[in-house]
């Protein structure tokens, strides 16, 4: 088991790793719209989408992989009205169609709209 680290995505919130790369597979934790240089959220749905896919960008970048390595992704929306919005950044990036769960939540860690968490084939 190797834990990934990527200065590129925010720190975790809590006692928990970026990405954890085991048996050919690598999880990455769930991903929001914070920026890793500030640490702020950014507002609105659309731009948290964007931000936590550049996150998960970068561990995957960390990890030598790139968004075509993702076979599974799990989507959390503190709002099920956005998914529309959501929808339209998430297929410019995860072009390859990879595995997903889409569930509205009642509510997210640090005001989070949107979180995305993936597993990939490493």
């Amino acid at each position: 088991m190797e834990i990934i680290t990527s200065n590129l995505a925010p720190k975790a919130l809590g006692p928990y790793s970026q990405a954890i790369k085991v048996n050919g597979l690598l999880f990455i934790s769930g991903q929001g719209g914070l920026q890793p240089e500030s640490g702020t959220l950014v507002d609105g749905v659309e731009a948290q989408t964007l931000q936590a896919i550049k996150n998960i960008e970068a561990i995957l970048k960390e990890a030598g992989l790139d968004f075509t390595n993702v076979v599974k992704t799990t989507c959390f929306l503190a709002d099920m009205a956005d998914f529309a919005t959501f929808n339209g950044v998430y297929q410019e990036y995860f072009v390859s169609k990879p595995a997903r769960s889409c569930v509205a939540v009642k509510e997210l860690p640090a005001n989070f709209l949107v979180e995305i968490e993936v597993i990939a084939e490493v």
